[in-house]
């Protein structure tokens, strides 16, 4: 056992419930290929919406954070009116070898017999070097996994093993046992051997002084009425002074020939799916600040990570982002592996600051020329897969004000913590100038009347994004190349429609990077951009339902100017322009080592 390659799963509702069974997971994980996940489970009431536990589960994996750097393990947050179906799901999703829970938790009966892996109730606190380990034996079922568990915490801890060979007053022969029994004999780890009669909580607990741990195994079949570990176990734990682990091996039996009934009633509705989205995908950019830990986990995996930096007349701002970043990202953590300026042919300073600040520029025209050019955020960001090299590829806006390094740490901390992601979305508020007045919330006007109203009636999966129009996000390169991008500004709401339709809900993720101010848009402008929004949004419906529900009559729009005290009509051409995929250009897949 100590050999053997394993996950071992640490669940709990708590952080201090989850860090204390950990000392006992690397004692149990102690090959250099096993592994250690921490699963925090929230549980909420059955008639409150799933995404009230979105607070409690960002405690959890703040909570966890600085362990998970300190020993190298995952952490994996969960949220649902049923924790144990949820722990049940992850134990078949990871494909775990050994769970650990803590002695105060009480599955179902059902859950154990189903689970298809070794667990163990653990009572802390962990023993310390040199502790002798009482191993109770009565031949149960579980005595041989008992076993397994006791050799790997005396070898973690340098310690001994004490055998309490407790004797049935009437036991038939069996030879399985009897052969268990001349195995434990032989152990030099077992340096003390007892032997008793009669009452086996008495007996384990007088054998208990001078010992420093117990492990034992469960009853294989708990009567009606009786804890689900049995009476004995139980007893023990309640017991006991000194820490105790209580074994349950997976039941071998064949697969029946119906299906299994869930643990408990599932609601898959779509408001229970976004809700659980919302609770356990939605993050905070200071979970990710520890920026040494993400270049540990970035170096540990092997990425390499790409800012594009897109830009029409920024020169007012740009100079303080790059610096910004640079500073932060380059010279101090080498999180990022490059920073590249997507000009969309400037007609002020911000190609001139670029240079000056060694940034290199590249005009999004001059990009795969040979397929023309589009004007454009969408047109510019497409551009920027083929030159950008990295496999995370983030990208933030260039009016940034108030630019601070969490608007990058943010978006790419979650794909470097979270191996399931493919794409992350920023929010935050963003401040209105009304005037000489500044209202709070006031600003993301189209992404509250258009694009969130839109995406409420046509994709309700995706209802729980705070702000889908965002111009601060990052994802995977697998999954930008694989979809297709809108030259304008479009361009995102028609990603998230495309990676959701692709990769699904689960892969993507948002992320609280607290307050952005920039310049507000007038109304005319935010006009052409919701024209075009619902542009995309009908263009994708219309796919779906094979329907051409915008076609060349409708891409105009009529826009009312005011001036000298008269309203006039002017006509813009406003056409949502697709791009396909950059992952079926010739050029690209050539660039990328990939088969034409």
């Amino acid at each position: 056992m100590p050999t053997e390659k394993r996950l071992v799963l640490v669940a709990g509702t708590t952080d201090s419930e989850l860090k204390s069974l950990l000392p006992f997971a690397q004692a149990l994980a102690l090959a250099p290929e096993s592994r250690i996940l921490a699963l925090g489970l929230v549980e909420v009431p059955a008639l409150r919406s799933l995404s009230s536990g979105a607070m409690d589960a960002r405690r959890l994996r703040e909570g966890m954070a600085l362990t998970a750097r300190a020993i190298g393990m995952r952490v994996m947050v969960r949220v649902a009116h049923n924790i144990w179906r949820e722990l049940e799901k992850t134990v078949e999703d990871e494909e775990c070898s050994l769970v650990l829970l803590h002695s105060a938790c009480t599955p179902p009966q059902e859950l154990l017999r189903r689970l298809p892996c070794d667990l163990v109730l653990v009572k802390p606190p962990f023993p310390g070097r040199g502790c002798r380990v009482l191993l109770p034996i009565r031949g149960g079922r579980y005595a041989a996994t008992a076993l397994r568990l006791a050799l790997s915490l005396a070898a973690s801890q340098q310690g001994g093993i004490t055998v309490l060979h407790a004797v049935a007053a009437r036991r038939r022969a069996d030879k399985p046992y009897e052969e268990l029994l001349a195995r434990l004999r032989a152990l030099p780890q077992v340096t003390q051997w007892k032997q008793v009669r009669g009452n086996p909580v008495r007996a384990i607990i007088r054998a208990s002084r001078g010992h420093q741990l117990i492990v034992m195994g469960a009853i294989a079949a708990a009567r009606p009425g009786d804890p689900l570990i049995g009476p004995t176990a139980q007893r023990v734990l309640d017991k006991t002074k000194i820490p105790a682990l209580v074994v349950r091996a997976p039941e071998h039996r064949p697969l029946p020939s119906v299906q299994r009934p869930p643990i408990g009633p599932v609601d898959y509705t779509i408001s229970v799916i976004v809700d659980k989205w919302f609770a356990e995908n939605t993050f905070h950019a200071r979970e990710f600040k520890d920026l040494k830990q993400l270049v540990e986990l970035k170096e540990k995996q092997g990425l390499t990570i790409s800012l594009g930096l897109p830009a029409l007349n920024e020169e007012k701002t740009i100079g303080q982002i790059i610096r910004t970043v640079r500073e932060r990202f380059v010279e101090r953590y080498p999180l990022l592996d490059e920073i590249v300026v997507i000009d969309s042919n400037s007609t002020d300073r911000t190609v001139e600051i670029a240079t000056h600040l060694g940034v290199p520029v590249v005009r999004h025209p001059d990009i795969l020329k040979q397929y023309g050019a589009w004007v454009g955020k969408g047109e510019a960001l497409w551009s920027s897969l083929y030159v950008l090299r990295g496999d995370l590829i983030a990208w933030i806006d260039t009016d940034i004000l108030n630019i601070h390094p969490r608007f990058v740490y943010g978006i790419l901390g979650p794909l470097i913590r979270e191996p399931h992601l493919m794409y992350v979305k920023g929010f935050y508020q963003r401040p209105l100038h009304v005037g000489r007045k500044l209202e709070a919330r006031g600003g993301g006007r189209v992404t509250e009347l258009v694009a969130r109203p839109l995406l409420n009636l046509f994709y309700p999966e995706l209802s729980g994004l705070i702000q889908p129009l965002a111009g601060e996000y990052a994802g995977r390169r697998e999954a930008l190349e694989a979809v297709p991008f809108f030259t304008g500004y479009g361009v995102e709401i028609g990603l998230l429609i495309d990676i959701l339709s692709r990769f699904g809900l689960k892969t993507i993720g948002q992320v609280d990077l607290e307050e952005r101010v920039h310049r507000n848009q007038s109304l005319l402008a935010l006009s052409k951009m919701a024209f075009e929004i619902i542009q995309v949004v009908m263009l994708r419906v219309g796919a779906e339902r094979r329907v051409e529900l915008v076609n060349e009559l409708n891409k105009s729009m009529k826009l009312i100017r005011h001036a000298r005290d008269e309203f006039q009509l002017d006509v813009a051409d406003i056409r949502s322009i697709e791009r396909k995929p950059m992952i079926e250009i010739p050029e690209y897949r050539q660039k990328r080592g990939l088969p034409l």
